[in-house]
């Protein structure tokens, strides 16, 4: 009988300081511009405030240096009232001479390994088509990461909606829409107007509001000054100055919520918010958020939300409309079929 020829391929975990420059060299040509790349794992693999990620790395029989990379950047949570150890799936890359499903199978089979062993949720928002891989490795579909948006100045909106309006026409149309929907929101969340609006570009404090917050019994990421200072104003940007601006609504000397936002083409995004009710904001902050969205001159406001239809409530009360949704996969140890209540932002996936 002759002797069992060796895997071709294992797996080892990787320490985020050793492996630094052999996990940059998987990277290169495969994740992003090489410069950035860089500074994004000194950020991501070197400052997280809940530890290192998890790090897997992918060995060919006979090649000294990974072949393959792939991680769960660590998240702390909460969940029915305890504190849980969260990883969510970041930075899969496997150099092309062995970017086939079979190695990347094995890389991924060795992070969801460690991840029973080490984590309460390792979830990720895999490529649809990707799907079919996820399950096979044991991760099942937890949840819909939907993207809500709500128009606030509609002029290029009829513009693209009525092709026959003539363009002289589609400003003060798109004025009285606007007019119209403003005082729709006065009139059905007067509180609104009491709501102070204040932006800033550093992530402010929010302990004060966290603590005196509902938190809901889903997973969600607690949102210490540490974890937002890291999130938001700590990452590696092409020009070294955060993308990100921050909107504070005051109630007399009271802060009622917090987002944290981010412009593209006329858009604000939300990336991550809390309010004074926790997960779930009062109808009135959502309209104050929308009022400041205007005064600031955006077209629309987006936001992206794995959660509970009851907490999406509120932004539907308002007329965010859902326009395009991805799935959450994921598992937890000892994982069975029973439903995982999720509370996922965008400051929840990888940057």
């Amino acid at each position: 009988m002759g002797e069992t020829a060796p895997p071709q391929y294992s797996t080892r975990n990787g320490d985020p300081v050793v492996d630094r420059e052999a996990v940059l060299a998987v990277w290169r040509g495969n994740l992003g511009r090489d410069v950035r790349m860089a500074a994004k794992y000194d950020w991501f693999y070197g400052r997280a405030p809940s530890d290192a990620p998890l790090l897997q790395l992918l060995m060919h029989a006979g090649t000294p240096q990974p072949v393959g990379v792939c991680a769960a950047g660590r998240r702390r949570m909460l969940h029915d009232g305890r504190e849980r150890r969260a990883g969510v799936l970041v930075d899969l890359a496997v150099t092309p001479a062995h970017r086939s499903l079979g190695p990347a199978l094995i890389l991924q089979q060795g992070l969801f390994a460690a991840g029973q062993r080490d984590l309460d949720l390792l979830y990720g928002f895999p490529n649809p088509k990707a799907a079919p891989v996820f399950k096979r490795i044991g991760y099942r579909k937890l949840a819909e990461m939907v993207r809500h948006a709500r128009v606030v100045r509609h002029a290029a909106y009829v513009r693209r909606r009525i092709a026959t309006l003539p363009a002289f026409a589609a400003a003060p149309l798109g004025a009285l829409i606007d007019l119209g929907h403003r005082l729709r929101d006065a009139w059905r969340f007067p509180h609104a107007r009491r709501l102070r609006a204040q932006w800033q570009d550093r992530a402010p404090d929010i302990q004060s509001l966290w603590d005196a917050s509902p938190k809901p019994a889903a997973f969600t990421a607690l949102r210490d000054a540490a974890h937002l200072r890291w999130r938001f104003d700590d990452a590696p940007t092409s020009d070294g100055q955060s993308p990100f601006r921050h909107l504070l609504l005051s109630d007399g000397d009271a802060l009622a919520a917090w987002f944290a936002t981010r412009t593209d083409t006329g858009t604000l995004h939300v990336h991550d918010f809390w309010s004074c009710d926790g997960a779930q904001p009062a109808p009135a902050i959502v309209a104050a958020l929308l009022r400041a969205a205007r005064a600031q001159g955006h077209a629309a406001v987006s936001i992206e939300l794995a959660t509970s239809e009851a907490r999406l409530q509120p932004w539907r009360q308002l007329g965010f409309e859902a326009r395009g949704q991805r799935p959450v996969f994921g598992v937890l140890p000892g994982d069975s079929d029973e439903a995982v209540d999720l509370h996922l932002t965008s400051a929840d996936e990888d940057e």
